[in-house]
């Protein structure tokens, strides 16, 4: 069992739902990128997504993009991204999943990336832009080295698109609340729930909602009807006001706690 798998059934077996906080790397800076990594598992994630910083992030909203500029003003790349991720799964025993397009996948190259993945403590892969139907390799690659492919699916996919992640997918699904890119929204779609049921029909994973979810409200309103809330651009967002603050690993892990406390 996976590290991701095992940490949704312990969420099951206490009647707990899970948080899934998301920040880019290297925003504001790679070293402040892994003090962040374990105030967020301190704070309460259950699950950490680390984004991989492009120049073209079709689905993201205008935080992380201007998040994703200036990581990308420093001179980093996908092996200290892993690097990073190694020195902080010392002090961090949560999964941690990277997010990302395929294009710097593929430019580090596959092979690479699912040995030095494996070897730095990630616990699985979403990649943004690839498609079920184009994932086959890819997703072979990462069940051999025991990595998990997660995909993400949106209200306007088809029953035939979740029948093909349902068979593909590992760890969890992502469920897109809404069509468009990320950012904050005042309520969840009630599409978000719709999709979770269609999703529910073809697979027993457990599946996690993100996209919009920027309250503590929010979060509570996912818990009833998915397994965990993804919490991106609010987090984001506080990254870029605080800026290189002394404060900032600290705000953020009380930004994190109080986005789930009733």
């Amino acid at each position: 069992m996976s590290r991701i798998s095992e940490t949704f059934a312990n969420l099951k077996l206490s009647g707990q739902k899970g948080f899934i906080p998301f920040i880019t790397a290297g925003d504001p800076n790679l070293a402040t990128t892994g003090r962040l990594i374990v105030e967020l598992a301190r704070s309460g994630a259950t699950i950490i997504e680390l984004g991989v910083p492009f120049s073209d992030p079709m689905a993201d909203g205008p935080v992380i993009q201007r998040a994703s500029e200036r990581a990308l003003r420093q001179d980093f790349g996908l092996k200290e991204i892993l690097a990073l991720t190694a020195e902080a799964r010392a002090h961090v025993d949560i999964p941690i999943v990277l997010f990302s397009y395929f294009n710097p996948l593929l430019q580090f190259g596959i092979k690479n990336l699912v040995n030095e993945a494996k070897n730095a403590g990630i616990d699985g892969i979403l990649v943004t832009d690839l498609i079920p139907e184009e994932s086959v390799e890819f997703a072979d690659s990462l069940r051999q080295h025991d990595l998990d492919m997660i995909f993400l699916i949106a209200p306007t996919s088809t029953d035939t698109r979740l029948q093909l992640v349902a068979e593909r997918a590992s760890g969890f699904i992502y469920a897109v609340s809404r069509a468009g890119v990320t950012g904050t929204q005042e309520s969840v779609s009630r599409t978000a729930e719709q999709l979770v049921t269609r999703m529910k029909k073809f697979s027993s994973l457990p599946v996690a909602v993100g996209f919009g979810i920027s309250t503590s409200a929010q979060v509570k309103e996912v818990w009833r009807f998915a397994d965990a809330a993804v919490v991106g651009s609010a987090i984001v967002a506080e990254i870029e006001r605080e800026g290189r603050s002394p404060q900032l690993v600290k705000n953020i892990g009380r930004l994190a706690r109080s986005l789930t406390m009733d």
